[in-house]
């Protein structure tokens, strides 16, 4: 689809063509669309993850957890437990987290090249807090789904007992309000909010700077062109997920915590908040339980980092001819 492009008038004289910019909702579509596709092949990653960070049955590595959660529940019940709560998260967060993110990145372009900028001059700092603002706004809204997710993900883990059996997200969901009170589908919301504020901000600003080096540096052609540019987005989203994975962990941690946590029969539950989560956590399974499950955590960010981010940019500039990140 070629770039409409508006005039840009001083003094009644045209004296530059500024590109139109791209609606915001479309910026949300091709989001939540790279996400969903990064989803389905990422989820059993996920599910794995969130079962070694949280309480219950211990796994010896990535692989073990993998086996056993096969071995219990089976491929749909098991490694891909609750992929239709990974769905919805991704419109009601990835949407947001990558739409929002690109539109801003793309006003600060319109604004350069109408000032006589070049249209790439913005700083490192300034795509960080594009990207925290981003990954705050969606994970806020997307929480309720992200608990549903967590919630799915870990349940075949518990005891037949104590298991909740969602048949779905929105039976998840709809159960939680009704059980636990609406307020209650945004458990964790504090440590949600902070991962992916830190994690969006890593993910996409590092991306953003990384591509931009590498397109300039033509190791990839001229402008990173070489074979559509998919080995300089590699590389680039690659780097960004490993940065992003060793800032948000710790985070990560705690919101599996806190949205898995069982809560009695008299509604007392094991965290009282992330700060006494965080405490708990480390005094009485060391410093380093922050980290737990960093290697299927990365394992599971980088190829899910690589083919939503991918998946935004080549989609965005096949419909309409510009780059997303």
């Amino acid at each position: 689809m070629p770039t409409k492009q508006l005039p840009l008038v001083a003094n009644n004289e045209k004296v530059a063509l500024v590109p139109a910019s791209t609606p915001l909702t479309h910026r949300l579509v091709f989001g939540a669309l790279s996400g969903m596709g990064a989803a389905t092949f990422c989820h059993p990653l996920d599910v794995i993850r969130v079962q070694m960070q949280t309480d219950g049955v211990a796994y010896k590595n990535t692989f073990d957890a993998a086996t056993k959660i096969y071995q219990r529940a089976g491929v749909l019940e098991g490694l891909y437990a609750g992929v239709s709560a990974a769905y919805l998260r991704q419109w009601m967060y990835g949407s947001f987290r990558i739409g929002i993110y690109a539109y801003l990145l793309e006003q600060t372009q319109l604004q350069n090249v109408a000032s006589g900028k070049n249209k790439n001059d913005i700083s490192f700092g300034q795509k960080l807090a594009m990207g925290c603002c981003s990954g705050g706004i969606g994970s806020f809204i997307g929480t309720p789904s992200e608990l549903a997710l967590v919630r799915m993900s870990s349940d075949s883990k518990l005891p037949p007992a104590e298991r909740r059996n969602y048949s779905n997200v929105i039976d998840c969901i709809a159960r939680i309000g009704k059980e636990e009170g609406i307020t209650k589908l945004w458990r964790g919301a504090t440590p949600t909010v902070l991962r992916a504020t830190l994690l969006s901000s890593a993910q996409l600003g590092v991306t953003s700077e990384i591509k931009g080096y590498l397109s300039k540096s033509g190791w990839f052609g001229p402008n990173g062109a070489y074979f559509y540019g998919l080995p300089m987005m590699f590389c680039s989203t690659l780097c960004s997920s490993f940065v992003a994975n060793i800032v948000a962990n710790p985070f990560d941690v705690m919101k599996s915590r806190l949205q898995s946590m069982p809560v009695d029969a008299s509604g007392k539950a094991m965290y009282s908040s992330m700060g006494d989560c965080f405490v708990k956590s480390v005094k009485s399974e060391g410093i380093l339980v922050l980290w737990r499950g960093f290697f299927p955590a990365f394992v599971k960010l980088a190829p899910y980092t690589v083919i939503s981010l991918t998946l935004a940019d080549k989609l965005t500039r096949a419909v309409t001819g510009k780059d997303a990140l």
